[in-house]
């Protein structure tokens, strides 16, 4: 039985299809990245407009890119720390800008992006330690007086979703302030490639299970055999976490990586939401513009992060 397909989703996927194909495993890595990254530059158009401000985020001698999304100029708001995607291997402040500024749009809150380090040239635990870092910035008071550090939640997509997990339970166990609460769209996990949602989804819905696997082998170099906990959390202690709104859509190769996150959760005491989103892609946030979908996905994550901030 075929998977079912949103119509909006549909007409996104033909629009793919038609065009021309890139492997960018098969490029070298700055070309590949500079491909990858303007094809997700380009669904920023017609993002909210909402005032932004660029910051450099200073992390063990390196200088990261910081930009802070503030919705409502003059008033002092609540920060949501957004960790990008993109495979460890791709992503930055201005590939996600369009999600970010809908995120702020969404929850009324100011939203805290930042470029990390990125694989293979940067694999773990560098992207690890680069959010660590930049969380860490947020907090000090160095994003201004408009934003209330105090009052911050956490977000991410993709990769950007293991990496904010992973930093929970970093800072958990450092004995460091924890978010009021997390959002979590679509992460990958754990380096598992024989799941069923990897069999059912893994060709022709945009993210390949091969592509997954070496955006895994990028991040993880020499552990890929043997990732530590941090970088493949779906195998940590997660208990003592906040609450997490966890959500994927329906023909996503990570499906399975999200409903093994939500039991592990359960099984752990932890309070979470786990959406699942029929007939969308993985990737689909940045696609909310023209997907209904992507967009519910968007707001359902404002309003669980609202109602505990």
């Amino acid at each position: 039985m075929s998977a079912f397909v949103h119509p909006q989703m549909a007409r996104i996927l033909a629009g793919f299809a038609a065009a021309p194909g890139v492997d960018f495993k098969t490029l070298p890595i700055a070309e590949a990245r500079a491909s990858a990254d303007a094809a997700s530059i380009a669904w920023n158009d017609g993002a909210p407009e909402i005032a932004a401000r660029e910051t450099a985020v200073r992390v063990d001698g390196a200088s990261l890119r910081g930009r802070l999304y503030h919705p409502k100029p003059g008033t002092t708001l609540p920060v949501i720390v957004y960790v990008h995607g993109g495979g460890w291997t791709f992503g930055s402040v201005d590939t996600h800008d369009g999600t970010m500024r809908t995120l702020a749009a969404a929850s009324g809150f100011a939203v805290f992006g930042f470029d990390y380090r990125l694989a293979p040239e940067h694999p773990y635990p560098i992207p690890l330690e680069d959010t660590l870092g930049a969380i860490a910035f947020g907090l000090s008071g160095a994003l201004g007086s408009d934003v209330d550090a105090r009052r911050w939640a956490l977000a991410g997509d993709s990769a950007g979703a293991t990496l904010a997990l992973a930093a929970m339970i970093q800072r958990r166990d450092a004995g460091l302030a924890l978010p009021a609460a997390a959002a979590l769209f679509y992460g990958c996990y754990a380096p598992d490639f024989e799941t069923g949602s990897h069999a059912r989804f893994g060709e022709g819905y945009l993210l390949t299970t091969a592509n997954m696997r070496w955006y895994w082998r990028n991040y993880l170099g020499a552990a890929f055999g043997a990732p530590p906990a941090l970088a493949a959390p779906l195998h940590a202690d997660l208990r003592g976490l906040p609450p997490l709104y966890l959500t994927v859509g329906g023909l996503d190769p990570l499906v399975d990586d999200t409903i093994r996150l939500a039991d592990r959760l359960a099984a752990a005491g932890g309070a979470f939401r786990h959406d699942h989103v029929p007939g969308v892609v993985h990737g689909c946030l940045r696609m909310s513009r023209e997907l209904a979908p992507a967009q519910a996905m968007i707001d359902a994550a404002a309003a669980y992060i609202t109602e505990r901030l």
